[in-house]
């Protein structure tokens, strides 16, 4: 068994990313997932390799990997909501486990320029404009 076939299957997601987020589909790499705030159309890619809190941790070919997985996903967003400006970022001080957050911003959304990080309460999805979301963001990828 390969070392990414052994992490993959003893991959466990934070708790925190786990409640804040919502599973949209698995790419080679990573989980892609929906943050639970309408606010922004934010998205968070995991990468499926355990005990990973560094891109630079990551073995070339999931670097790579995780690269392109960003780079799409940052281009079907940008096509799914027509944003002005696509956030790209791996913070990871609160929640160690890698991830890579990827937003979606417009001017005269909430707290634009500034950062969206600890602004505010989340705002649930409604009236299923969490599905029109992602199948417009789908049909982008």
């Amino acid at each position: 068994m390969s070392t990414e076939e052994r992490d993959l299957r003893q991959f466990t997601l934070d708790e925190r990313l786990e409640r804040d987020s919502e599973l949209v589909t698995v790419l080679g790499l990573c989980q892609l997932r929906l943050m639970k705030d309408r606010r922004w159309p934010w998205l968070v890619l995991v990468p499926q390799r355990e005990g990973i809190s560094e891109i630079f941790e990551l073995t070339p070919l999931d670097q790579t990997l995780l690269t392109f997985e960003t780079n799409a996903v940052a281009a079907a967003l940008k096509k799914a909501t027509g944003a002005r400006k696509i956030n790209v970022g791996a913070l990871g001080n609160v929640v160690a486990q890698l991830h890579v957050h990827i937003v979606a911003r417009n001017e005269g959304d909430p707290n634009w320029p500034g950062p969206i990080w600890g602004q505010g309460t989340p705002e649930p999805y409604e009236n299923g404009a969490e599905n029109r979301l992602l199948q417009t963001l789908i049909e982008a990828l």
